[in-house]
């Protein structure tokens, strides 16, 4: 894409969902173009929520074909906090929180933060279960992936 192109402005709504934690898991992400709407959504045997969050916005960047303007609502503060604040100083330490605590789902956040190189993302905090409408729907829909999972 050349530099006089425009980005596309995509909207993107997650939600990840653990049955037990851990336990079967699902995660859902609604994209949104110009007024259309497209579902993805996957599940897991034995997860947990952090890493269906996780996994959901990692899918929905993956899920692009070009470079992309991101509007990104999420309801996991970890998620959200992670890729915002924590990441760099992870990074600078090699993936380490302290010096004997490496951080937890690593190659999840390693595979965020590639993802997020791809894009220019703002973040957008929603209350979960609040009654905002896509994310009631990316809610249900991680829900049902977690309830499909065969245990």
């Amino acid at each position: 894409m050349n530099s006089g192109q425009s980005k596309k402005q995509i909207e993107i709504f997650t939600d990840g969902s653990c049955l037990g934690n851990p336990g079967p898991g699902g995660w859902a992400a609604l994209l949104r173009y110009k007024g259309k709407n497209k579902m993805l959504s996957g599940q897991a045997k034995d997860t947990t929520n952090n890493r269906m969050e996780l996994l959901a916005v990692i899918e929905a960047l993956n899920g692009l074909k070009e470079s992309c303007h991101i509007e990104l609502y999420t309801d996991s503060k970890y998620v959200m906090d992670g890729a915002q604040q924590w990441m760099k100083n992870w990074k600078a330490k090699g993936w380490m929180r302290t010096k004997k605590d490496p951080v937890k789902n690593v190659e999840l956040w390693k595979a965020l933060d590639k993802a997020l190189d791809q894009h220019q993302v703002n973040w957008h905090w929603v209350k979960g279960h609040s009654g905002h409408p896509e994310n009631e729907l990316v809610d249900e829909e991680a829900r049902r992936q977690a309830e499909l999972v065969d245990v």
